[in-house]
């Protein structure tokens, strides 16, 4: 997300970073487990930043797959002989920029309502089974800063770069009214939506340095802080999650290009009917790595994205590999 009073083609419109930014679906668990909060996506480079004022829309899609689920020692979990999981999902977003100023900075909101289709086997004796429907929407609302200046790109076509510090609080939600099937969840580790809320403060940094090895080095991280509701279904309680999204990359001209990665653990153990769940309360910690490329289009006042990424590391958790594609728009 960004800042800053700007008409989209004026040579110092900075580009949006949030809402296009992408990223894997979370860490889950087969019957029951942890989400994380965030866009579709989620967030990578410029995760700091907001655009300046205006109403800005796009779309970002998800295809994911997990062959693998591992237990607390990073084993794969015993008796799951036949696991084999796909994700395909998509959604409209929406960022909201004012005019309006707080402490120095801006003000921001953000929107996205995903829908798609999961399909899933876990055991050999169970049959593959699919549901598609809406997922859970997930709103975020944001405050920026920048200690930093603008810069000019060598690319006289090119957005202009943000150089120095920017931070950025937010806090967001997802609200639970995506289609869930408990018994879908239980027999074949699939659903759309959680049928849990989670509420998710987060800190956000970004840094680019001077032109160095090209146009400026930038490293951004953002760190979300969720805490889950009950399942009232299952009375299953996930426990506090944080995660981190970050990416190291570089500006060249209208391209950024770099490494991008997502490293979530918990810090509470998951609880069923109050009983914590053994043998190690299923306490997730999961690393995926990947890479990123963004092109900025300033004549249309875009952005378009894309990210591969792939599990390195998981406990308690999924073994995943995907691709995500995102696109934003000025609309006024």
């Amino acid at each position: 997300m960004r800042k800053r009073e700007l008409t989209y083609r004026s040579a110092t419109w900075v580009p949006i970073a949030t809402a296009a930014s992408l990223c894997l679906i979370g860490p889950s668990l087969a019957v029951e487990g942890n989400t994380a909060a965030g866009p579709i996506g989620g967030t990578d480079i410029r995760s700091a930043l907001l655009p300046p004022p205006g109403l800005y829309g796009g779309a970002v899609g998800l295809v994911s797959s997990v062959h693998e689920i591992h237990d607390g020692t990073g084993k794969p979990v015993p008796g799951l002989d036949a696991v084999n999981l796909i994700a395909r999902l998509a959604g409209p977003f929406f960022v909201y920029v004012p005019h309006t100023k707080l402490f120095g900075g801006a003000i921001g909101l953000f929107g996205t309502a995903p829908i798609g289709q999961q399909c899933g086997q876990l055991i050999s004796v169970i049959p593959r089974q699919c549901i598609s429907g809406f997922g859970d929407p997930y709103v975020e609302a944001a405050w920026s800063r920048s200690f930093g200046r603008l810069r000019q790109s060598r690319d006289p076509g090119a957005f202009p770069i943000v150089e120095g510090l920017t931070v950025a609080l937010g806090l967001g939600a997802v609200i639970p009214v995506g289609r869930y099937d408990p018994k879908l969840q239980a027999t074949n580790g699939i659903t759309v939506g959680n049928n849990t809320w989670d509420v998710a403060p987060s800190l956000a940094v970004t840094y680019t340095t001077p032109p160095l090895l090209a146009e400026g080095t930038e490293f951004s991280a953002k760190l979300y802080w969720n805490n889950y509701g009950t399942n009232p279904d299952t009375q299953y309680k996930a426990g506090a999650l944080l995660d981190i999204d970050f990416a190291v990359s570089e500006h060249i001209g209208r391209f950024q290009v770099g490494l991008a990665g997502f490293y979530a653990f918990q810090v509470a153990d998951d609880r069923q009917y109050g009983v914590v769940l053994p043998p190690d309360g299923r306490r997730i910690k999961y690393l995926n790595l990947g890479a990123v490329l963004n092109y900025d289009m300033p004549e249309y006042g875009a952005v378009i994205r894309i990210k591969p990424l792939v599990t390195v590391y998981s406990r308690n958790a999924v073994v995943q590999k995907g691709i995500a594609i995102g696109f934003i728009k000025k609309l006024y």
